[in-house]
């Protein structure tokens, strides 16, 4: 293609993109590809999660503390980024606890979703990056992230939709992030457990039962180079990544070495591409950029396919 290739990566809070797609995002960058994130909300209610964080004056500032930290992870990983205005709406300790008046998750869906359409008008993303339906795990702004983005990939081509928020564009590929699989956790916990360094994983494989893999993961990309920038960006937000916890338990050398890809699973695509894919752009390059009612160069815009 003439112009660079764009991604979008649509994350509900600050550290989100640090921690689902960030090798996958820094070796695009690397390569040339314009990367945008779009965070949806300013993750205001998150909770402290690394000890030397966890003092009165950053919670009193929680709000700015995690901008500022999402602009350090903005700079490591070499991407644009902008927060789409929308309020953090918690994590419940009770699945029937109501949630905060006027938060992301509440939001009737076209009131949601219209910041990310207009931003997919403006950026005009080939591909974009989102979770799957059940939000990777059951956090509300999670669940609804998947919904506006999805919305947002069927409806930004549309002229008669979301009028007055740009000129139609419609993506070719939009896929769920599918890093936590349980296939991916039990090759690094053997690995670990055959060289003896312990595995904090055992406990967690156990109960894989309870939450089963809904989407299978047709796409992986090679980014084991850029797990160090990943794991820079991810410390980057201090006051949810504790340097000493769980992410990194697992000594980086034996990941790049037993799984060095971050996967995906594609969810709707407009151009012919057979999985297993090993690129986010595959079947993109080489075609012609999409214009408002003609995502993949035709004269009749096609129906998005589903990949199961």
């Amino acid at each position: 293609m003439s112009a660079p290739l764009r991604l979008m990566a649509v994350h509900a809070h600050p550290d989100d993109e640090s921690s689902k797609g960030a090798a996958t995002m820094a070796r695009y960058v690397a390569e040339g590809v314009d990367v945008l994130v779009c965070t949806l909300t300013g993750g205001e209610r998150g909770s402290i999660l690394n000890p030397k964080m966890d003092r009165p004056e950053i919670l009193a500032n929680m709000a700015e503390v995690r901008r500022q930290e999402m602009e350090r992870a903005r700079e490591i990983l070499g991407v644009s980024q902008r927060f789409l205005g929308f309020v953090d709406s918690g994590l419940p300790e009770d699945e029937n606890e109501p949630l905060p008046e006027g938060c992301f998750a509440v939001q009737p869906l076209e009131v949601a979703a219209a910041p990310l359409v207009a931003a997919v008008r403006e950026f005009r993303p080939h591909v974009i990056l989102t979770y799957d339906d059940d939000g990777g795990y059951p956090h509300p702004d999670h669940i609804m992230t998947n919904r506006v983005s999805v919305e947002a990939f069927e409806a930004a081509g549309d002229p008669d939709r979301y009028p007055g928020t740009g000129d139609p564009w419609q993506p070719l590929k939009l896929y769920y992030h599918m890093g936590f699989s349980k296939e991916r956790f039990e090759a690094l916990h053997e690995a670990m457990t055959e060289r003896d360094m312990g595995s904090p994983y055992a406990d967690w494989i156990s109960r894989w039962e309870d939450r089963p893999q809904k989407w299978p993961v047709t796409t992986r990309v090679p980014c084991a180079s850029y797990f160090e920038t990943r794991d820079l960006a991810l410390m980057a937000h201090a006051t949810q990544v504790d340097p000493d916890g769980f992410w990194f338990v697992c000594p980086r050398e034996l990941q790049m070495e037993i799984w060095p890809t971050e996967d995906f699973h594609l969810a709707r695509s407009l151009v012919d591409t057979e999985p297993p894919e090993d690129d986010l752009f595959a079947g993109i390059e080489g075609a012609a950029p999409a214009k408002s009612g003609s995502p993949a160069g035709c004269d009749e815009r096609p129906q998005a396919s589903v990949v199961n």
